[in-house]
C-alpha cells in the first residue's frame, strides 16, 4: 500500500513537472517577450537618467547660479528676466527650459520671491504655488511667503491659513514661531483675538526655546485685553 502511495506521489510530481514544461513551451514566446520588455524598460530608464536628465540638471544648475548671485544683490528684475551683458536668461527661462529638473523647481521659488519683492503678488503666487518640496526649511518658507503675498492682496484668511500650515510643516523653533507670530498679528488686525491667542500660546508652549517666546506673554496679554 505504501509502495502504491509512493508510486502515485511520484507520478503526481512527474505530472506536475510535465504540466509546467508544457506551460513553458506553450507560453515561451510570451515569457521571453515580457523579460525582454522589462530589460528594455530598465535600460531605457538608466539611459534616460544618465544621458538626458543628468546633463539637463547640470546645465540648469549652472544657469541658476548666476540668478542666485543677482538675487542676493537684490537685483530682482535682472534675476527674473536675465541681464543684458551676460548670458544668464533669468529664473523664468530656467524654470521653463529645464522643466522637470530640481533646479527648475528651485527657479520657480526664486521667481516667486522676486515678484513679491517687486510687489507683483499675483505673479508671485503663481510661481510659489508651482514650487514643490517636502523638506522642513525651504518648503515651509515658500508656503509662508505665499501667505504674506495673500496678506498684501488683502486675502487675510488665505494668508493665515498658509502661515499656520507653514508653521506646522516646519515644526521647528527656527521657523515655526516666526510664521505663528505673523499669523497672530493678522488675526489681531482681523479682530480674531481667540485665534491670535492660540497662535501665540503655541509659541509659548511648543517653541518655548525660540527667540519669539521670550516676549510672547506680552502679545498674549495684549490680545486678551483687546478681546474684552
Amino acid at each position: 500500500m505504501a509502495e502504491q502511495k509512493n508510486q502515485n506521489g511520484h507520478l503526481n510530481v512527474e505530472d506536475a513537472l510535465t504540466g509546467s514544461e508544457a506551460f513553458l513551451v506553450k507560453y515561451k514566446n510570451v515569457i521571453i517577450g515580457c523579460v525582454i520588455a522589462v530589460i528594455v524598460i530598465v535600460a531605457g530608464v538608466i539611459l534616460y537618467k544618465n544621458f538626458y536628465v543628468a546633463p539637463r540638471e547640470t546645465k540648469a544648475q549652472v544657469a541658476l547660479f548666476k540668478g542666485q548671485e543677482l538675487f542676493e544683490q537684490d537685483q530682482y528684475e535682472q534675476a527674473l528676466n536675465g541681464d543684458s551683458i551676460g548670458d544668464f536668461k533669468g529664473f523664468l527661462k530656467v524654470a521653463d527650459e529645464f522643466s522637470g529638473t530640481k533646479s527648475a523647481n528651485l527657479a520657480k521659488a526664486y521667481a516667486g520671491i522676486c515678484y513679491a519683492h517687486l510687489n507683483q503678488y499675483d505673479k508671485a503666487l503663481k510661481y510659489l504655488d508651482e514650487f514643490n518640496a517636502k523638506d522642513q526649511m525651504v518648503a515651509p518658507s515658500i508656503l509662508a511667503a505665499a501667505g504674506n503675498c495673500y496678506a498684501q492682496l488683502g486675502q487675510m484668511d488665505k494668508a493665515t491659513s498658509n502661515l499656520l500650515a507653514a508653521a506646522d510643516k516646519a515644526d521647528n523653533s527656527s521657523l515655526s514661531p516666526i510664521f505663528l507670530m505673523q499669523a497672530g498679528e493678522i488675526f489681531v488686525k482681523q479682530g480674531k483675538f481667540d485665534d491670535a491667542i492660540k497662535a501665540y500660546t503655541t509659541i509659548k508652549d511648543k517653541y518655548f526655546q525660540s527667540y519669539q517666546a521670550t516676549e510672547i506673554d506680552k502679545y498674549i496679554e495684549q490680545a486678551k485685553l483687546m478681546k474684552k
